[in-house]
């Protein structure tokens, strides 16, 4: 097939190259926990919402249609509320490093990962809709 200018054009049968990232977005994981620097919100805890984006190569998964060449959506929701619910940090950027860490380490096909952490309730005396830390990290 052609287009108007009478180059080929890619069908069915062309190889289509892959220069670009493929993300998948799991937006806006909602958990309970315990982190911040104030006692109360050691004592008390609030709600935390994270989304992230994991970079991966998906053409394997979707030509093979096969879960286990890609990451379970389920899985890895498990994970970020595992760090959520779990030991209490100071700070939400160590929050979203020790989240980012968690995902690298435990979906191989994951290149890289991008996690935001936002504490929708923090303690200021401001108004505001959330305070939120967004980090990158790339495996090595």
């Amino acid at each position: 097939m052609q287009n108007p200018h009478g180059k080929a054009l890619a069908g069915a049968d062309r190889p289509v190259l892959h220069r670009g990232v493929d993300i998948i977005r799991i937006a806006g994981i909602k958990s309970y926990g315990h982190h911040g620097a104030l006692p109360e919100e050691k004592r008390l805890g609030q709600r935390f919402t994270v989304s992230v984006d994991l970079e991966i190569d998906t053409r394997p998964a979707a030509a093979a249609d096969d879960l286990k060449l890609t990451v379970n959506y389920a899985e890895v929701i498990r994970t970020v509320e595992g760090q959520l619910t779990g030991k209490p940090v100071y700070l939400i950027e160590t929050l979203a490093q020790q989240i980012a860490a968690r995902i690298l380490g435990t979906f191989p096909v994951t290149k890289a990962v991008t996690v935001e952490v936002s504490k929708p309730f923090a303690p200021v005396a401001a108004e505001f809709d959330a305070i939120s830390v967004k980090i990158r990290r790339e495996r090595v």
